[in-house]
């Protein structure tokens, strides 16, 4: 049942104590299991949390992280703008459906970190490889609900917008994307989640700058309350973005929600 309009919500239902108690469980766990295998490599997370603090002032581990960010922000960006017209389009057009589809079934179970030693070959060790993948790796998910959203547009919208004399282009802007734009979210909220997979993949196989290299280089000097850091790092960082991202998406299909609510 959904909660009452107008009615305030008790301290246990707010978002923060559940976060606080996974936070706590997760804590608890953590060293219990590390007090109970007792291996060096598998520090608590006290050690973790205190080496957390370090690598988050360290000027060298900051910038290896916000290198991580702008790489996975440029092939975030990249990807939409290439996989939300085409997947609209393809939900749209018959003909364009049958020329990518193929294209896009084989590319769709592919590990898209899988290509980086080709495209390794082709482009070098920087950062246009290390975009490259995380775009295709996002720009699936996406053109998929784009697909999918746009499959659902009511025929009735289009044919108005028809009547009205819009051309295939204008249709496809100012009507068929609004109407998917609650199915194309979901997609681009997927796509944030893989980003970030693909960008610490990506770095890890191309150890050369990056959260992914700094993890592995640290686990390669027995590093490993650095290791664990690094991880609650692309763990706190993945839940920002993905909580940031959500709030995008309340924003901009506000009237999709409220069209529920209201039913």
């Amino acid at each position: 049942m959904k909660q009452a309009a107008g009615r305030s919500l008790r301290w246990y239902e707010h978002p923060a104590v559940g976060i606080v108690l996974a936070i706590l469980f997760l804590g608890v766990l953590w060293s219990a299991a590390s007090r109970f295998l007792g291996f060096t490599s598998f520090p608590g997370p006290i050690a973790a949390v205190k080496e957390l603090r370090f690598l988050i002032t360290d000027p060298a581990a900051l910038w290896a992280i916000l290198q991580s960010v702008g790489r996975m922000f440029a092939g975030y960006v990249w990807a939409l703008l290439v996989a939300i017209p085409l997947g609209l389009a393809m939900g749209r057009s018959r003909i364009i459906y049958q020329i990518f589809y193929p294209l896009v079934s084989l590319a769709y179970p592919m590990p898209k970190a899988a290509l980086m030693p080709i495209l390794m070959l082709w482009f070098g060790l920087g950062s246009f490889s290390k975009i490259f993948v995380i775009a295709m790796g996002v720009s699936l998910p996406v053109l998929y609900h784009s697909y999918q959203g746009a499959c659902r547009v009511e025929r009735k919208l289009v044919w108005v917008a028809q009547a009205m004399g819009m051309g295939p282009v204008a249709r496809l802007f100012k009507v068929i994307l609004p109407a998917a734009l609650p199915e194309i979210m979901i997609g681009c909220r997927v796509g944030v989640v893989m980003a970030l997979i693909v960008m610490v993949s990506s770095e890890m196989i191309a150890r050369q700058e990056g959260v992914g290299n700094l993890l592995f280089t640290s686990m390669d000097m027995a590093q490993y309350a650095t290791v664990y850091a690094a991880i609650l790092v692309l763990a706190i960082l993945g839940f920002v973005l993905d909580a940031l991202f959500e709030r995008v998406r309340r924003y901009l299909t506000r009237w999709a929600d409220s069209n529920e609510g209201g039913a």
